[in-house]
């Protein structure tokens, strides 16, 4: 019975991708038998409650085989992974895509593709379980997280940092299964590296198995040998690419669909005599069966354990919103003259006092990214009740594991580190749109102000490369009250955010406002009277937004009337209404300030626009003389809008 079923779950990835007359069938055809057995016999989920807390996670780390996954899913019961989604594998509007992307409901737990990301994904998982289990005790939250990986995942240098912190945190309810089957795109494993990969996982505090992946007896021996170690495991098991096809083996068995001869001597091979998505009932009721194997145990968890888990989702309570207001009438008394930086470890060391679901880390930079506050407490080995974990110098890791730990939506989780090092992250950041889950990433160190580290520590282009992310949430404000609003902005948003700070000392530009005004993204600041034809709006974020104020004033002091406005955050600008965006705006000179490369502030400054920025890499000295180096200044900006309207 056995072979029958995983024998089902291989046809139906072959007639999937023969239909699109494209995919990937390598994975499915070796993995088919190693899938099955950890469907069949260990993992916990219910396909009715897809949303079962306490569910097992399953992630296909290489989302190339996700024809695979599809077939399993539907094979189990989940109703939104029809037969039909299968038959339009690839095909638009399908939830049976290219590469598995992040839908609990249908049993995808995650967006997965790029190789290494779900991966690390998964360590995000199994420490979301940790931190809940310490919350609410083992007969709440007590599940597992498997994971499929194959010899690119493993080669990839984000495995490498998320391996070592789940090893570092001893993540016992993490499990890997490996792929291995030597083989690669461009040949065999040897072709490109020669290290023994279950060495360097035994180097980093994990628990090694080997097994036949072709043979069930064999891999419940291993998981079950894994589920009784406290460490995480790699259970190596030994397969064959395109396992039943004369591709069998080779490169050429990772991609592309089967010919009707391939699939004819496929069915000989697995002794599977029936037709295109045809299985047979005996087959398929007993999938279904399989699918249904917990449903007792989760409808007793909701039963026994709601009470306790409910409260355990983070939320907007009032005591986060007693935070903020507290706050807000702090930063109006007070007018800080402090970096936004030193504003938000403030901020976010207060929520930490009332809420239990807000984890923080950084990668080795935790005070000067302002992500460790005092009150925090670290995330170990043995003892989850902390919130803040240190990563180590391994932001892409990190950025992966927030989106794992978020993807569950129960605990909001944030890292940083400096904005020159977010490329180390990209992917990550690009992933977590994709998905549009809250992961929160913040970003300090954010200009030229860094001074005299220099160029390789100042960014330029990095705002605009975070922003061409679609649906990416990028906040930059301008001074301890706008830091205020875009973390509540952040906080309350369903879409994942990016919080850049300043590391230099920046005075206090606004000073009312009872609502949050940086919801709209942007905002007139300070407005002067229309009446002169010669009106100029100037527009800055962040740190230059106090430069704006200064421009403004000398402007003044020659009669000329101009407004000032803040644009902390571009992308919830851009979703207002026409009406509002043209009154901001204006409709004189436009005047765009900001310590970037001024890529994407057309936009805003139209054709006549002027704009002042940097669009060369930065240079070592103190944060006074590079701002004037670089003719940001308000005297020079002044000078230069003079020439352009007199």
């Amino acid at each position: 019975m056995f072979q029958s079923l995983a024998n089902a779950a291989r046809f139906l990835s072959i007639y999937q991708v023969a239909n699109a007359n494209s995919g990937h069938l390598g994975m499915p055809l070796g993995m088919a038998d190693c899938l099955t057995a950890l469907f069949k016999n260990f993992l916990v989920f219910d396909p009715e409650n897809p949303r079962w807390p306490n569910r097992d996670r399953f992630v296909l780390s290489g989302g190339h085989g996700s024809s695979l996954l599809y077939s399993l899913l539907y094979l189990v019961g989940y109703k939104n992974m029809s037969l039909d989604h299968l038959k339009n594998f690839r095909k638009l509007g399908s939830r049976a895509t290219g590469h598995p992307e992040y839908d609990p409901d249908c049993g995808v737990e995650i967006t997965t593709g790029p190789l290494g990301q779900g991966f690390a994904n998964a360590v995000g998982m199994a420490i979301e379980e940790r931190v809940l289990n310490a919350r609410c005790g083992d007969k709440c939250i007590n599940h597992y997280v498997y994971v499929a990986v194959g010899d690119g995942d493993l080669m990839e240098g984000i495995s490498h940092e998320a391996s070592a912190i789940a090893g570092h945190l001893s993540l016992g309810r993490l499990i890997a299964l490996f792929d291995d089957n030597n083989i690669t795109i461009d040949g065999t494993l040897d072709a490109s590296t020669s290290e023994d990969t279950l060495k360097r996982y035994e180097s980093y505090g994990w628990h090694i198995l080997s097994a036949d992946g072709h043979c069930e007896k064999s891999m419940i021996n291993a998981i079950n040998e894994a589920k009784m170690d406290s460490r995480p495991s790699l259970i190596a098991c030994k397969t064959k690419i395109g396992l039943g096809t004369s591709r069998e083996g080779t490169p050429k068995a990772h991609s592309g669909a089967l010919s009707p001869q391939e699939i004819d001597e496929a069915k000989k091979f697995f002794n599977w005599p029936y037709g295109p998505f045809e299985i047979p009932e005996y087959v398929e009721k007993t999938w279904k069966v399989i699918g249904k194997r917990h449903r007792d145990s989760c409808r007793s968890w909701f039963d026994s354990q709601l009470k306790n888990f409910g409260p355990l989702e983070f939320q907007f309570t009032s005591e986060i919103r007693k935070v903020f207001r507290d706050l807000k009438k702090q930063y109006f008394i007070s007018r800080p003259f402090a970096a936004t930086r030193t504003s938000s470890q403030e901020i976010v060391g207060k929520i930490m006092e009332v809420s239990r679901l807000f984890v923080s880390g950084s990668a080795d930079l935790g005070k000067s990214t302002g992500c460790l506050a005092k009150n925090m407490k670290p995330l170990v080995k043995d003892d989850f009740s902390g919130n803040y974990l240190h990563y180590g110098v391994r932001e892409h890791a990190m950025g992966a594991i927030i989106n794992g730990v978020t993807a569950g939506k129960k605990v909001r989780s944030f890292g940083g580190t400096l904005l020159a090092f977010s490329d180390y992250m990209r992917p990550a950041i690009r992933a977590s749109a994709l998905m549009n889950i809250p992961s929160i990433f913040v970003f300090s160190h954010d200009s030229i102000g860094v001074g005299e580290d220099g160029p390789t520590h100042q960014p330029v282009e990095h705002l605009a490369s975070l922003r061409a992310i679609p649906n990416l949430n990028v906040f930059r404000p301008a001074d301890a009250l706008e830091t205020l609003e875009c973390w509540e902005c952040a906080l309350k948003s369903e879409r994942p955010s990016a919080l850049v700070f300043s590391r230099q000392d920046l005075l206090s530009v606004r000073f009312s406002g009872r609502t949050n005004i940086c919801e709209n993204g942007g905002y007139l600041l300070y407005e002067d009277s229309y009446e002169n034809d010669r009106t100029v709006t100037l527009i800055a974020t962040g740190s230059e937004v106090g430069i704006a104020l200064e421009a403004k004033k000398l402007l003044n002091s020659r009669d000329i009337s101009a407004n000032v406005v803040s644009i902390p955050c571009w992308n919830l600008f851009d979703e207002q209404p026409e009406s509002y965006k043209k009154y901001i705006l204006g409709d004189n000179l436009r005047v765009g300030i900001e310590a970037s490369n001024g890529f994407g502030w057309e936009k805003y400054l139209g054709p006549d626009g002027l704009f002042f920025g940097i669009n060369d890499f930065g240079k070592s000295g103190s944060c006074t003389a590079l701002y004037k180096y670089f003719e940001l200044t308000a005297q020079e900006i002044c000078n230069r809008i003079l020439v352009k309207i007199i």
